[in-house]
């Protein structure tokens, strides 16, 4: 409420001003006969002359019977006044009432309220002339024995006018003031020192009256707009649903309640009242633990009369679980009685419901449902200690996703996030209840084994992790395939703490993928100078491509048949300033995880084709793309760009692509082979027959050329060696596709000879040279393009050094022996006798089977022999060396 000179504004005592302009408190009779029409007493002003016009009927009626009486009194008097003294001011009262009647009857045509009061005020001087008249009449034209009828009709009617204009006291002190004039002319001068002080005296107590009538209506009109302003936002804010209201009576039984908890409630309103307001708790569910902390909390508050604020308790709903905050207060009426309780409540479900929702996401991924760092790491120290502090075993595998990078960089996150969804549900499925898996973030994953700490069983899960994860998914239609790496750490052999355990789990983590991926490694104190070099390997690499330090070399590839060189691939190496030379085995992974391969495989595209135009027209440079380059839009621009900064032909670049682009077997993929064969390039399938996906892809991709891996190479040549037939049938499927052919690997001329004979169209290996530096490369193919053999290579079995005592016959008699090392093909040996190359001999190593063979050379006393039939492998199993040996 607005203050004003530390009053209420409804506070008309302290109100200042007035028509005189002087003090207010002096003439406040005044603003009672005469009320002004603002804001504060138009709505008492319209009510006050409404009800006086709504009793001007009576008026009037009471008007036509007092001068009917007067005229027959006056009739029957002689010499009594005429009728038109009686009749003429009946009709101008009539007249008058009813043009009030009419005006106020209008509704909203009427005048404003004030205008109106001034009306009824002009009726109430115009019923006092009339009566003035009435007056005068009977005072000259009555006999005085009939005077006391006209006082007593001019009594009652006075009274009459005098409650109609009650509400509206101008109209009664005009209607006074008329009719004191009329009595001081009817009675003489003598009346008038008695009637005036009567008429200033009723003038100051009729406006005083008024004005605090004015008063209390003003505060009756603000507390009712106050009230009815109240109940309106009360019933809004019931009907929002962000509250509701309860009432009780002394005995705590329900006297109201807002329908809107009934209704969830599932009861009429009807029905709650008079039930007991603890009746709506769940005595079992006060504070969500069971103990009936909320009942009873609102049962002790009810019971003891003490006020209560936010009490949480669980609502009596049925099957549906409800939250509830209750606040109450007792009401006491005037005289310190107990009423009962009034009280407010809000739900508390959505807000409880959020809570846990929060509290799940703090605690669980919100990706694929698995528990988060912070649970598992809360786990895996639950896993260490007991409640007593004690230490526990437990064993915590950490694994990451081998080439799920790939998969998100070409497929997209969708699917990248779908792969993740599937790969949770099968290591759920794996480990069951053996432990807890969860993820860490990104493509790593952990798993917490309590006391479970046998080597024997972490390895038989963690390969079934892998194998498991391994096998093909099926997303949007695409076949992906990924891999899985772990690192396993024991406690408390591997560390006693958590932080401990994960950091080695994370070293025998990084050993996994070092090894190749997609296998498991155990913790070993070793694995920590492994993982330092690999940290500066990645710095170092990190800052390569700025220095310059990457350059390339050049395989040669040459034709099968003529053995002129067709191709180089371009091969990239790193010539560290303290490590030397690097392995691309070592860098490329690293690459590959920090990102770096999009730039390195640029550098390489446009280094080979700048090399390349300094080669003779025929000869071709190949240069390896890996899947992430390939699923990059923009690689058809960099190819262009690379071409035309070397002026270099098109058809003299060969792109070597691995099986890894065909997982995203789409419209993107054929839409870039279509793009990179518009621009005249060759493609080459690169280790064929080493990946992970079907042969479908070879009828659609537009390759020129199949490359044998070398792994199916090497080792073909030896009898009973499956590879030969492999090579055989890719040979055959890229003749049957039109596609060339390249056997990676060859090193010996048997070697070559077999894959001569099978038919394939290209040669590449250390037969026909090593990979060189570009002057070498175009010193090449400067000359004849011919490269030269080694002449005295041969295909064999790795060899094994011993050291043991064998028996050798010939012709030239029996000798004792001694090996110096042995393989499944042959063996060199130390003995007396100077054998020459091409004498048949027999040995024996001991075991009871003797081994027939040649003498391939000899130097002095040290001759070589080639078996005619391989070694079984148990024959060259170490322990029956060694009891041959002791033998």
């Amino acid at each position: 409420m607005r203050r004003v000179r530390g009053r209420s504004a409804f506070a008309i005592e302290g109100r200042g001003g007035g028509d005189d302009g002087g003090d207010g408190g002096r003439m406040r009779f005044l603003r009672g006969l005469f009320p002004r029409g603002d804001a504060h007493d138009r709505q008492s002003v319209a009510n006050r002359v409404r009800m006086a016009t709504d009793a001007l009927p009576l008026l009037l009626l009471a008007d036509l019977i007092v001068a009917a009486g007067l005229w027959l009194l006056c009739r029957s008097a002689a010499g009594g006044a005429g009728p038109w003294l009686i009749a003429a001011p009946l009709l101008a009262m009539l007249a008058a009432g009813a043009v009030i009647r009419l005006v106020a009857r209008r509704g909203k045509g009427a005048p404003a309220p004030e205008r109106m009061h001034g009306f009824v005020a002009l009726f109430g001087m115009v019923q006092g002339l009339g009566w003035s008249t009435w007056l005068l009449a009977s005072a000259t034209g009555l006999a005085p024995s009939r005077w006391a009828f006209a006082a007593v009709a001019h009594g009652g009617l006075l009274v009459v006018t005098t409650l109609v204009f009650a509400p509206v006291p101008t109209a009664a002190l005009a209607l006074w003031l008329c009719l004191a004039i009329a009595a001081t002319v009817a009675l003489g001068p003598w009346a008038a020192p008695l009637l005036l002080p009567l008429v200033a005296v009723a003038v100051v107590m009729l406006g005083g009256i008024s004005e605090r009538s004015y008063v209390a209506s003003r505060r009756w009109l603000a507390s009712a707009a106050i009230a009815l302003k109240a109940s309106l936002l009360l019933g809004e804010f019931e009907e929002s649903g962000r509250g509701w209201f309860w009432e009780t009576d002394d005995r705590g039984l329900i006297t109201y309640i807002s329908p809107q908890i009934a209704a969830a409630l599932g009861l009429p309103a009807d029905r709650l009242l008079g039930t007991s307001m603890t009746g709506l708790v769940l005595h079992e569910a006060g504070d969500g633990a069971g103990s009936g902390a909320g009942e009873r909390t609102l049962g002790f508050h009810l019971a003891t009369r003490l006020a209560f604020s936010e009490i949480a308790v669980r609502a009596a709903a049925g099957d549906d679980v409800r939250w509830w905050s209750l606040s109450g207060r007792p009401a006491f009426d005037e005289y310190g009685n107990f009423l009962g309780f009034r009280g407010s409540g809000t739900d508390l479900t959505e807000m409880r419901r959020s809570e846990a929702e929060v509290k799940r996401l703090a605690s669980y991924d919100s990706l694929t449902g698995l528990p988060n760092r912070i649970l598992m790491r809360r786990t895996l120290d639950e896993s260490l200690r007991d409640v007593a502090g004690r230490p526990k075993r437990a064993a915590l595998f950490m694994l990451d996703l081998d080439r799920f990078k790939m998969v998100n960089d070409t497929l997209g996150h969708p699917v990248g996030d779908a792969l993740l969804r599937q790969v949770a549900a099968r290591l759920q499925r794996v480990v069951q209840q053996d432990g807890q898996v969860g993820r860490l973030g990104g493509d790593e994953f952990n798993v917490v084994l309590p006391g479970i700490v046998e080597h024997n069983r972490l390895a038989t899960l963690a390969s079934a992790i892998i194998q498991e994860v391994s096998k093909p998914y099926m997303i949007d239609g695409a076949h992906v395939s990924i891999g899985a790496s772990i690192g396993v750490a024991i406690a408390p052999d591997d560390g006693a703490t958590a932080d401990a355990l994960v950091r080695n789990a994370d070293l025998a983590l990084y050993a996994a993928k070092a090894d190749g991926k997609g296998v498991h490694r155990f913790y070993e104190p070793e694995m920590h100078a492994s993982a330092k070099d690999r940290r500066l390997l990645e710095m170092d690499l990190r800052g390569v491509m700025s220095e310059s330090g990457l350059h390339l070399v050049y395989q040669p590839v040459v034709d099968a048949l003529s053995e002129e060189i067709v191709c180089f691939e371009a091969l990239v190496r790193w010539d560290h300033p303290t490590r030397g030379s690097v392995s691309p085995a070592d860098f490329i992974p690293v690459a590959e995880e920090i990102g770096l391969i999009p730039q390195i495989g640029e550098w390489v595209l446009r280094t080979a084709c700048l090399e390349a135009a300094n080669w003779p027209d025929p000869v071709r440079v190949a240069v390896n793309i890996s899947p992430i380059q390939f699923a990059n839009p923009a690689l058809p621009g960099i190819v262009l760009s690379a071409l035309a900064a070397a002026q270099l032909p098109p058809h003299r670049l060969e792109l070597e692509i691995t099986e890894g682009v065909f997982l995203n077997d789409d419209a993107a993929t054929d839409a870039m082979f279509a793009r990179l064969k518009a621009i005249g390039v060759r493609f080459a399938l690169d280790d064929f027959g080493t990946g992970y996906s079907s042969l479908g892809y070879l009828k659609k991709a537009p390759f020129n050329k199949i490359k044998i891996d070398q792994s199916f190479v090497r080792g073909a040549a030896v009898p009973g060696n499956r590879n030969a037939a492999i090579i055989r049938a890719i040979v055959a499927l890229a003749e049957s596709l039109e596609m060339e052919t390249t056997a990676e690997g060859a090193e010996t001329p048997d070697e070559l000879a077999l894959i001569r004979s099978l038919g394939c169209s290209h040669i590449q290996g250390y037969i026909f040279g090593r990979p060189m530096l570009s002057d070498e490369a175009r010193a090449r193919v400067a000359g004849s393009g011919k490269l030269a053999m080694p002449g005295l290579l041969v295909t064999r079995d790795p060899r094994v050094a011993v050291l043991r005592s064998a028996t050798i016959r010939s012709a030239r008699g029996t000798e004792p022996a001694r090996i110096r090392n042995l393989s499944r093909s042959g063996a060199m040996l130390e003995c007396a006798i100077p054998f020459r190359p091409g004498e048949a001999v027999t040995l024996d190593l001991g075991h009871g089977k003797p081994v027939e063979g040649v003498i391939r050379w000899a130097d002095e006393d040290r001759v070589g022999v080639a078996f005619d039939e391989p070694l079984e492998a148990d024959q060259m199993a170490p322990q029956r060396l060694v009891r041959a040996a002791n033998g």
